[in-house]
């Protein structure tokens, strides 16, 4: 960012207004700055044409509209990109469009590196570093954006990036009031204008703000389960030994009655070899999940270097996915995307440690 400049994205409708204000800009001016950064994306203030000349002068001499620096941009064979994006302190995430026929998702990173220590995640095998900034969140969404030319904010018919899932590096319920506020940006209907059904948030179970986040968003729910019982959760998911299944489904539940949705709960489910893919795995999934409205989402795992485990068959699962279905449960089996750039789930990890390994 451009030194002493304060960059704009990020900042909330008060926060935006009190900056203005403070250097004698009208409340109006604010409306009118908001629409230029979320609905047209521009970044020069001398394009902001609503902006009289005297405004736009003044903008450019304290203020800055900056993404995050994009260090460097892959796009692989199945047409996924990743975006391999720099901050201002040297540190990076990794941000991923996933691309379906006619729409798909930018998975967005909310921490730089994660505390939780999956042992399945290459992510989790780099350490917090630190939280992102509700600018540093949004702006992963706005330079993919940028790639696509997807401005001014197209509509839900209209839209190729049709959904973000806060399913990057890090635990987004573990960076909650930046999370939350980046969100409530993305989803303002004056700017970037994502509806909350659009956006999904994946969490490994930080029981307590899942129920705050019900109140506070009421986006669509992901719980990275991985396991069907605690004694095989608490070894590859550490969180697990603070909040146990149980207490995450009950959350799971509260989540349900308090956004008053019909919307299901996914239920990701990462399977590995002869740890938690066996028949009686699969049951007792069905038996935690009675009386909820979920899908599961199973997904073979994709070996990294240096990971213990293993990628069960594909008979192995789609025999689990079978038991499943035949409770009455949606389980698609999720194709890995994005093998060929270590873009595919669990694969993300800041570049600079990644070159160290």
């Amino acid at each position: 960012m451009t030194k002493n400049k304060i960059n704009l994205i990020g900042l909330s409708h008060a926060e935006l207004t009190e900056k203005l204000t403070e250097v004698g800009e009208k409340p109006f001016r604010e409306k009118q700055l908001w629409h230029w950064i979320y609905f047209r994306g521009e970044t020069d203030f001398s394009k902001m044409t609503s902006l009289s000349k005297k405004s736009q002068a003044l903008m450019e001499t304290l203020y800055v509209v900056e993404r995050p620096k994009i260090v460097r941009e892959q796009t692989s064979k199945d047409k996924t990109r990743k975006w391999l994006l720099g901050f201002d302190d040297e540190n990076e995430v990794e941000t991923v469009y996933i691309p379906e026929t006619d729409r798909g998702a930018v998975c967005v990173s909310s921490q730089i590196g994660c505390a939780f220590n999956c042992k399945f995640c290459n992510t989790g095998t780099q350490q917090l570093v630190r939280n992102l900034t509700a600018g540093e969140i949004v702006g992963q969404f706005m330079v993919a954006r940028d790639s696509y030319g997807e401005w001014p904010s197209p509509t839900d018919t209209t839209r190729f990036l049709s959904n973000i899932v806060l399913m990057g590096m890090g635990e987004p319920l573990n960076n909650y009031d930046n999370v939350v506020k980046a969100v409530k940006i993305i989803m303002d209907p004056d700017g970037i204008a994502m509806s909350k059904r659009r956006i999904t948030l994946s969490t490994a179970g930080v029981v307590p703000n899942i129920r705050r986040c019900a109140e506070d968003l009421g986006v669509k729910l992901a719980i990275s389960l991985h396991a069907a019982s605690d004694d095989v959760r608490d070894r590859i998911m550490p969180i697990n030994k603070k909040y146990p299944i149980a207490e995450l489904m009950s959350a799971c539940r509260d989540y349900q009655k308090i956004t008053g949705s019909r919307q299901y709960i996914t239920i990701e489910y990462l399977m590995l070899k002869d740890v938690n893919d066996s028949d009686a795995d699969a049951r007792q999934l069905i038996r935690l999940v009675k009386g909820m409205g979920v899908k599961f989402n199973l997904i073979a795992f994709n070996k990294w270097s240096g990971a213990c485990f293993e990628e069960p068959s594909s008979k192995r699962v789609r025999a689990f996915a079978g038991i499943l279905a035949k409770a009455g449960y949606a389980s698609p089996i999720r194709t890995p995307r994005g093998q060929d750039i270590l873009a595919a789930c669990g694969q993300l990890r800041s570049d600079s440690i990644r070159k160290s390994d």
